[in-house]
């Protein structure tokens, strides 16, 4: 059983991922079930995410951040969400089973070793890549 204080964090942080993607939803233009649809869940799964009553395994919030447009640094609280457009342009390119690759696998044990700078600058790489033309 997990110490009181870090079911407090966990309930905290389900609360700031939820209000977060649905404002990062409602300013893409996408609707619950749109957003569960093109992260691979249950509408009423989402749904759930959204109300702050779970959080998302670390590949759904990948997905998400993707659907979105939104970092994970900004669904997670730790940064403001930036404006989206209407309907994000590259929100039907999430792959289905995206964590199921060892390609990914691989990626996100890299990931897990960078420090915060690198991380960064992952960020900005592959949001680069993802919004050329």
């Amino acid at each position: 059983m997990l110490p009181q204080s870090v079911r407090r964090m966990e309930k905290r942080l389900a609360t700031t991922v939820g209000e977060a993607s649905r404002l990062a939803r409602m300013r893409a233009g996408l609707t619950q079930a749109d957003v569960a649809e093109r992260i691979g869940v249950a509408t009423e799964v989402y749904g759930r995410m959204e109300r702050g009553k779970m959080l998302p395994s670390i590949s759904t919030l990948l997905r998400l951040c993707v659907v979105l447009r939104s970092g994970p640094d900004e669904l997670m609280g730790l940064a403001p969400i930036h404006g989206a457009p209407e309907r994000s342009p590259w929100a039907s390119e999430v792959p289905a089973g995206l964590d199921d690759t060892p390609e990914m696998r691989r990626v996100l044990r890299t990931l897990r070793r960078m420090k915060r700078p690198q991380l960064k600058l992952m960020y900005l790489v592959a949001t680069a890549i993802l919004t050329r033309p």
